[in-house]
């Protein structure tokens, strides 16, 4: 759509923009010190103006439905009934223009290359601690500082791959760099989901805003990865703490972006210094990993025995050189935060130039006290007095410029926070404001950025774009998530069109087919559980409906058939006298449980579909009532519940995942009806049971079909153990089985069945040449116990 021009060139005009006006002394991203729209966002706000409030609200409702859709979340902790928690998108982006990008971009390369120098010192030959540059007891008394990795050179040549950095506009309208992050930095996924969201919501004026992509800057670091493994075998992959995380959902998203393995540290081994996932072919190498998790807890051998989300005997790897991490372990010293106040120097004596981009007031203190005593002196004295004595403070700390930035007037103790051996400057930095929409109009939130760098071959990559904090308009200082902040995309624009980049190959590239990879046994066994929970609840599903069915006929549970279909299910962990049994919510979180550690692998429709299945169980939960109503709800969960399997059977590409999935399904069902069988089809069952078990078994229309005749304990054990065309069926499942592990990989002996191929053979062949009056309760019972014996075995030939 064209873009109109604001009325009188540079002030705001519509009615959603009535009445902002930036904080006295507050810098503000989108109006200058004289009031005026700066350039950058001038297009954007003319598009906004143009819109009426209803309009607003659909498309934020557009980008909130996509966020939900993709199952994008926060952790929230603390006393809570649902720690997930929607992802809080504030949903007017903050821009900033290309120039200003450009100078920033600069600033932080520069920083990142002297961060580079400081940590390859810290590990190597300790010249800034030798040189007095860095107090020795700063380093040596923090917990991120690990002992065993001094020495070891990383084997990518560099210690720094992947950083981010917090940046605030201070009053002067400088921006300052509040923290750097080098350890496990979050959130380069989640930038990409704001953009997404954001897009949608903008969608007309985002093509044509000259707004740069992010997807150039996360191929450029994909290419650097697969670099850092080197020729010859190995790949690599994003190393998590898993689902418990709060930024597992990130982790999940990156790998399906970037196309990586998604590993928890159970998935590792290391054999002879070297770094392999057990994955269902065996144990296959890697030699890059993007770690997420902090270093102390990668190896429970060398540095946190207490980890159990790490890999025993990963930093020997490390110093064999034969695994690459992202970053290296250790380098989360460079978080410390009174580390910043010696940077200033260090950037003068290593590289001689000042920082582009200082940081925000910091000083070392040295001693234990010394705080306390410079706080003592400093109740009565103001931060012009001590300015104008600014030698007396050369032994505090290595930067005292950032005094200027407070009032003069200002007392020093109330410009300083007291942090054992730090002192901060905590209002030195007043952080700009942006603007946020709340109740019709766009009003001025305090915001800080977060900016992403990664290695490339040709040196640093700046992300042009990141996220930005939104504060909350009652406290304006509560940024953070878990105090009700909200994040917004960054948008960097340019006066001219910029390049439509994707993550695909150039056109002229020849055509490759990926391989799919290999499949993490962990994966594995997750797939194959999530089949069993999901097909076990189903089964649980058809059975209250048949057993509430049967109730809203007679009235009375205690009849024959539903006393005996109520045993049946107590022994499976199932009380008929809840309409809504709390098992049956069990099995739907477990399947949930399951999904969520293969997020990866799980397909968006299908983690949604699953988790409405449980938000309706759980609310049915509270409202049906026995009998009726309860078969009814019961059919609405199973039109649910098929729904999915539907989703995720027809859809799901078939690799081995898809497998492992197919037979935990096959198995549940397989067992399920041998036990049904067993006790629905014996001689002491009640009248009416042959019936409720075809019912229970979805085959009453079949049954019609196929016998013109009444119910008979033949015609069940034919329809539903030896019938290999019905789906429902034992004999079915099992040649299902076989036919899935037939070509899954192969892990035994050459020329030789392994044990659990053999296992499902002989179960097959032992059904398949029976007729059916010659299979006994009995045999039913013990076919089912066989059946359940296959789940050890799988494990033991692949989950393990």
């Amino acid at each position: 759509m064209a873009i109109k021009p604001l009325a009188n060139g540079d002030h705001l005009a519509g009615d959603p923009l009535a009445g902002y006006r930036p904080r006295p002394g507050v810098p503000d991203e989108l109006m200058d010190a004289s009031g005026r729209v700066r350039p950058a966002w001038r297009r954007f706000i003319d598009h906004f103006s143009s819109l009426g409030a209803e309009d607003i609200a659909q498309r934020f409702a557009r980008g909130d439905e996509y966020l939900r859709d993709a199952g994008v979340f926060f952790r929230q902790y603390g006393d809570t009934d649902s720690p997930e928690r929607d992802w809080p998108l504030s949903h007017v982006p903050v821009l900033i223009h290309e120039d200003e990008w450009r100078a920033i971009a600069a600033g932080l390369v520069q920083r990142a290359d002297l961060l580079e120098m400081v940590v390859s010192d810290l590990y190597g030959p300790q010249r800034l601690v030798a040189g007095g540059h860095l107090p020795g007891s700063l380093i040596a008394a923090s917990p991120e500082w690990l002992r065993p990795m001094v020495g070891i050179a990383p084997r990518s040549g560099h210690f720094l791959n992947f950083l981010s950095f917090e940046l605030g506009r201070g009053p002067d309208g400088r921006w300052w760099v509040l923290a750097d992050r080098a350890q496990a930095p979050s959130g380069a996924g989640f930038a990409l989901e704001n953009r997404v969201a954001t897009a949608r919501v903008f969608s007309d004026l985002y093509a044509e805003a000259n707004v740069h992509r992010l997807a150039g800057f996360f191929r450029a670091f994909r290419d650097t990865l697969a670099s850092l493994g080197g020729e010859g075998e190995g790949r690599a992959a994003i190393l998590t703490p898993g689902p418990m995380n709060d930024t597992y959902y990130e982790h999940a998203y990156i790998a399906r972006y970037l196309g990586m393995m998604l590993l928890e540290g159970e998935d590792l081994m290391v054999e002879d210094g070297r770094v392999m996932v057990r994955t269902v072919s065996g144990p296959q190498p890697v030699n890059v990993l993007w770690r997420r998790l902090d270093s102390a807890w990668a190896d429970p051998i060398e540095l946190n025995g207490a980890s159990s989300i790490g890999a025993a005997g990963l930093v020997e790897a490390v110093r064999r050189g034969n695994v690459a991490i992202v970053n290296a372990l250790g380098t989360g010293i460079l978080e410390t935060r009174a580390l910043m106040a010696f940077l200033p120097r260090i950037s003068q004596t290593l590289n001689g130039e000042k920082l582009a981009i200082p940081n925000v007031a910091t000083w070392w203190c040295g001693e234990p006290g010394a705080c306390e005593h410079v706080l003592a002196n400093a109740k009565a004295m103001t931060i012009g007095a001590a300015l104008s004595t600014r030698p007396s403070f050369e032994t505090i700390g290595e930067e005292t410029s950032g005094w200027a930035r407070a009032t003069p007037e200002d007392s020093i103790a109330d410009r300083l926070r007291l942090d054992g051996h730090l002192l901060v400057g905590q209002e030195a930095v007043t952080l700009s404001t942006t603007p946020a929409y709340a109740e019709g109009r766009l009003e001025p939130r305090a915001t800080t950025l977060r900016v992403f760098l990664a290695r490339s071959r040709d040196g640093w990559r700046v992300m042009p774009g990141g996220y930005a904090r939104i504060g909350r308009s009652d406290e304006p200082s509560a940024l953070a998530m878990q105090r009700g902040g909200a994040v917004a995309d960054v948008w960097i624009v340019s006066d001219r069109s910029v390049d439509s980049v994707t993550m695909l190959p150039a056109a002229s590239a020849p055509y490759i087919r990926p391989d799919p990879g290999t499949l993490p046994s962990r994966a594995a066994d997750n797939l194959f559980w999530l089949g069993r929970y999901v097909e076990r609840a189903e089964e649980t599903m058809r059975f209250l409906r048949a057993w509430h069915g049967r109730l809203a006929e007679t009235g009375h549970p205690d009849t024959p058939l539903l006393a005996f279909a109520a045993e049946h299910l107590k022994a499976q962990g199932v009380d008929v006298e809840q309409p809504v049994p709390a098992a049956l919510q069990r099995m739907l979180k477990s399947a949930i449980i399951a999904a969520g550690k293969v997020r990866d692998r799980f397909s968006i429709d299908g983690w949604m579909a699953l988790n409405d299945l449980a938000r309706t169980t759980a609310r049915m939960s509270a409202t049906v009532e026995p009998g009726e109503d309860a078969a009814r709800a019961m059919s609405v969960l199973l039109r649910k519940i098929t729904g999915f399997s539907g989703l995720v059977h027809e859809n799901m590409y078939r690799f081995t995942g898809w497998r492992f999935l197919t037979v935990g399904r096959s198995l549940e069902r397989a067992y399920a009806m041998a036990s049904l069988l067993a006790d629905f089809a014996d001689a002491t069952a009640p009248d009416g049971a042959l019936d409720f078990v075809v019912e229970v078994g979805d085959s009453a229309m079949s049954h019609r079909r196929r016998f013109a005749v009444s119910t008979t304990r033949e015609t069940v054990i034919d329809l539903l153990a030896l019938d290999t065309m019905n789906p429902r069926s034992i004999l079915y499942h099992l040649g299902e089985m076989h036919e899935q592990i037939d070509v899954l990989p192969d892990r035994s002996s050459p020329g030789r069945a392994s044990p659990l191929a053999r296992a499902i053979l002989q179960l097959h062949a032992g059904l398949a040449v029976r007729t059916p009056e010659e299979v006994a309760s009995s045999d039913l019972a013990e076919c089912g116990h066989d059946i359940a014996h296959l789940s050890d075995l799988i494990s033991d030939a692949y989950l393990r």
